[in-house]
């Protein structure tokens, strides 16, 4: 774990070298709820595998700064790419973005897509059709109750039913260290997003997945990406909610490798 400098702030990374060059690096992206931790199983998973792997906070996440103003998806996006500069990820890297990540990974696409050798949507979606109640719930709960209740309110929807005390624990202990005016920020930027219109202008390599149980961003936003994004591939992950990674990793892992081996 460190920092590293992107623009006029730090943002925290954590990042695993198997020995690959920048053109062989792996950059993902959490959701609104979690950092960079969310992430460590992979990290070790594809470096294992000879990608340098590379996960990063957004702004006022983590170990990151927060920037003086409330960031936008465009201001996100170029701190990321400001960070990977900084990285010296120098050639296009497969991008894997989980849900806020997916929405991210999209803006990124918008603004360089010729940095992006491959592009992984996970458990996301181009435009939310609840994102307003979703945003309106959230901000609500965050307020009433503090973000570690809301955390534990929350647990439930972003893993799949059966999931382990454990892990339920773990997540609950990573979002209640959110701060709340980044939660505020981050939320907004998610879950007004809109893609749509990009969707048939993407020629990059393009992997879609989504948990089997997946109910707060539920296949059917899948399943529109997939059909707008030519040549996507889709995947469902079994055994799994929102957070498939986390949920089934070995499963997701396999899925994300056997996709950029691929292009």
């Amino acid at each position: 774990m460190g920092r590293i400098k992107a623009g006029d702030i730090a943002l925290g990374f954590s990042e695993q070298d198997g020995g690959g060059d920048g053109g062989d690096a792996v950059v993902f992206l959490h959701g609104v709820g979690s950092d960079k931790a969310v992430w460590d199983e992979q990290l070790a998973h594809f470096a294992a595998r000879g990608y340098r792997a590379v996960a990063l906070d957004y702004p006022g996440y983590g170990e990151s700064d927060s920037p003086s103003s409330e960031p936008d998806r465009a201001q996100i996006a170029s701190y990321i790419f400001a960070a990977l500069d900084e990285l010296k990820v120098a050639a296009a890297a497969h991008v894997v973005g989980l849900s806020m990540g997916g929405v991210i990974a999209l803006e990124m696409w918008r603004q360089q897509p010729a940095r992006l050798r491959s592009l992984v949507l996970a458990d996301t979606f181009a435009k939310h059709t609840d994102g307003d109640a979703i945003l309106k719930r959230s901000l609500d709960g965050m307020t009433a109750l503090g973000m570690g209740k809301f955390a534990e309110a929350r647990v439930g929807a972003v893993l799949r039913p059966d999931a382990a005390p454990e892990l339920k624990s773990r997540i609950v202990e990573n979002m209640a260290r959110i701060n709340t005016r980044s939660y505020t920020w981050a939320s907004r930027a998610v879950w007004t997003a809109d893609y749509l219109s990009d969707l048939p202008n993407i020629s990059t390599p393009t992997l879609v997945i989504v948990g089997e149980h997946d109910a707060l961003t539920p296949g059917a936003l899948s399943e529109e990406l997939h059909n707008g994004i030519r040549n996507s591939r889709l995947r469902i992950i079994p055994a799994a909610g929102h957070l498939a990674n986390l949920d089934n990793p070995a499963a997701f892992d396999e899925a994300v490798a056997e996709f950029i081996q691929s292009v």
